[in-house]
Parts: C-alpha cells; structure tokens; sequence
C-alpha cells in the first residue's frame, strides 16, 4: 500500500516535515492555502515565510538556541541549510535574507518528486496520518476543528511584529556601526540617547494610540512583548531592554539609551529595529520612530503589527513524539504545538516528520534524548503542568541536571558536551 503522509502548512515546521519525510521515501500532499489566502501578516506567497522577525537568535554553541541549530544540522534539516545558505551579517547571531530563505525552501520542496502541493485552506482535520502544522496564524476554520480535537484547552496568544527601515534613510551622522562589546564584526546600526532625549522621547511613547485588541483575549508572550506595553512597567524598562546602552559606547561617549536595528536583508538595504515589536497605530509609529537620533527621516519600508498566535495545550495534547494522544496517526508540531521560536519550530518538524516515517513503517517511535536541546524540549512542553501551559524558548533550565561538578564559566560548555555525544550514540542507536 502507497505511504502517504498529509502536511498542513508549509512553514518552518510544515516544509521541515515534508522533507524528513521523502528522505525516508515516503510520499507527502502538502497543503498551504497561500497564496489563495493569507493572514493579515503575511506578504510572500513563497513557503518558511518568517513573519516576526529575520533572526534565528545566537549562533554561539555554549547557548541553548545555538546548540538547537547544531543538533539540527547533525540531522540534515532543511531549514538549518536554508538559514546558514541565506545569512546576513548580524555578529554572533543568525539571520537571514527573509526572501531568499523563503525562496531556497519553496524550490527545495516544488522540485521534489515525492511532494505533491495543494494550495488550498484545509477547514478540519482531515482522515489519514496527518502532522498538522499550521502555525501559529491557523485560519479560524481550522483552529475551530482543532479546538473541537483538543478540547476548551486550546489556547492561543498574541504576538507583535517589528518595523523595517530603508538603511539610506538612516542618518549616519547620529548612529553608527557596533556590536555589543565589539563581539563578532560591527553589524548592528545603533541609533543613540542621551538622557534628556530619552526622556522626552519615553514622555511621548506613552501617550500614542495603539491598536485596540480584546483584553479578554489578550494573552501576550514574554519574548514578543510590544515594546509600548514595556515602557508602561516604568521608564527605565526599555533601558534595561532592547534599548540597554551597556558595551556600546562610541568616541568616549556613552549613551543613555540605544535603539539597534539589524539586517534584514543580503542587499542590507532594509534594517529591523531589533525587539520593537508593536502594535501602535501606523501614525504612531511614523511619530515615535522619526524621534529616534539618526531616525529622523526614516523610510518605514514594514511598520510592525500584532497577530493572533494559537497554540494547543501541549502537555495534554500530545506526547515526547509530537503525536496526538487521542489519535495515532496525527501529529501537530510547530508553534501550534507549543514551541517557541523559529529553531524550536523546526525541531518539532524534524521530530514529528521522523516520527510519523517510523509510524508508518511500524517501527517504534523514538524519544530524543532529554540530555540534548531537541529532546528536552520535546519532553518539557508534553510533560510540564496543563495548568497555565505557556509556550517557552529552549534554554538550560529545562535540561536534566549536570551528573558532574563543574565551574560555573565551564557549565554551558559541560551541557554542550554531554548533548552533542548523547545525540550522536542515539543517531547510531536508532538508525537515523
């Protein structure tokens, strides 16, 4: 009997799935109803399509993401060659061209003979195996199917984008080339405070109009809060924030406060204002980012907006595999499976992807170790309290304890030891 597996969604977890899947010979329909429709967020019709923000994080080893991305390329993922393929200069983290990453993808998987496209909105989920992995911008029909599959605990939150600017628009004689403490090669554009125009600048912010959402519904991610409702916490937030000036001191002058903005492009003709997600008005944000120094006359090429991000009670949802508990040959990964961020997105793909090959070759299903990045990830979201279940970013508090004992500059280096060789004895272990 033909094996063939339906994926709903071509993002980062979609199209990592997919081409686990036909790496193991196995046939996929991959649906995605771009570009016969889209969310208010999304622009390309093309597939991986990044919505927030052009940065996969750190790319230094001794951090959690950064050891993600390295277990990643240890198990041929798609999107780790698509991201390191498209790499723009942002010092010691990885971004990307956000076209040309979504391009690689999109060719990648049209040009494969195993993967039939449908582009089509898939209103319920639909019979046969199934990893559904339709992000965290689900269409409402779907995510009312899901809600009926999982229960009351569905659960769902907000999340803001950042703006763009046009780099010849920057005003070079205000801001200026660094990275912090000069780690890496000087990639970030800095635009700098001093106090008293940080303070009028703050007095402003905090009187302009934002986009009205439902408080009841309101349910903002820590990582992705906007960056108007951090000022709220009191002046000084945003200084201890995205805007802290520490390690970027310039000609013996040290700011008061810094605004960076990152590459969002290879040309480097566009810049985002790194962690200004929002959700001001556009007339908001013309205002409050033509007060920044150097922006005075900014080209706004993006403003930011807000979206609603939906994600399933994972711990009650699904298990260590990605695999539905209350139906076998279903699995739900990305985001929408209670992930946080690109990488971690990707790894459930990855996971779900082998998961469901093993599944339908009746082959046991496969647990990665705890001890590595992918597997206590896995193991936290599908094994943590249901109770007030909040997506979370890989780090080192969810890995299992250090059996040694190491000094606190050699711990990070000791997780990174013990992952790598645990991950490469469970590669040979389980033959993948």
């Amino acid at each position: 009997m033909e094996r063939v597996v339906n994926v709903i969604g071509a993002g980062l977890a979609g199209s990592e799935a997919t081409y686990q899947l036909t790496k193991r010979g196995i046939k996929v329909k991959l649906y995605e109803m771009k570009p016969l429709k889209k969310s208010p967020a999304h622009k390309l019709d093309t597939f991986a399509e990044l919505v927030c923000s052009n940065s996969f994080r750190s790319s230094d080893i001794k951090n959690a993401v950064g050891l993600l991305k390295e277990e990643l390329r240890m198990f041929d993922s798609l999107i780790m060659k698509a991201a390191f393929k498209t790499k723009v200069s942002a010092g010691a983290s990885l971004s990307v061209d956000r076209t040309l990453f979504s391009e690689y993808i999109t060719n990648e998987i049209k040009n494969n003979p195993l993967v039939e496209i449908i582009e089509e909105e898939i209103k319920s989920i639909p019979d046969g195996p199934t990893i559904i992995a339709s992000g965290p911008l689900t269409s409402s029909s779907l995510s009312d199917s899901l809600k009926e599959f999982a229960g009351s605990d569905y659960l769902y939150f907000y999340d803001a984008i950042a703006p763009v600017i046009e780099k010849d628009s920057i005003d070079f004689t205000k801001a200026y080339y660094k990275s912090r403490w000069d780690k890496g090669d000087a990639d970030y554009i800095n635009c700098p405070f001093t106090k008293e125009e940080y303070i009028n600048w703050y007095n402003e912010l905090i009187k302009l109009e934002s986009v009205e959402t439902h408080d009841f519904e309101l349910k903002v991610f820590e990582g992705c809060m906007p960056f108007e409702e951090m000022a709220k916490r009191g002046i000084d937030t945003l200084r201890f924030g995205p805007m802290k000036p520490v390690g970027l001191h310039y000609n013996d002058n040290k700011p008061y406060a810094v605004v960076q903005l990152r590459e969002d492009n290879i040309a480097k003709t566009m810049y985002n204002i790194v962690g200004f997600q929002t959700k001001l008005k556009y007339a908001s944000q013309d205002k409050i980012i033509r007060m920044i120094p150097g922006l005075e006359n900014a080209k706004i090429v993006r403003h930011g907006e807000m979206h609603r991000n939906t994600f399933i009670n994972a711990p009650k949802a699904i298990n260590e595999f990605y695999q539905a508990k209350k139906r076998e040959d279903l699995f739900i990964a990305g985001q929408l499976s209670g992930v946080e961020g690109y990488v971690e997105s990707t790894a459930s793909g990855l996971i779900a992807g082998i998961n469901m090959a093993r599944y339908l070759e009746n082959k046991p299903l496969i647990a990665f170790p705890k001890t590595t990045a992918m597997g206590s990830q896995a193991y936290y979201i599908s094994h943590t309290s249901e109770k007030d279940f909040q997506p979370m970013n890989v780090n080192y508090g969810i890995f299992p304890p250090l059996d040694i004992d190491t000094k606190k500059q050699d711990r990070k280096m000791a997780y990174v030891e013990r992952s790598l060789k645990d991950l490469e004895e469970f590669k040979y272990e389980s033959k993948e």
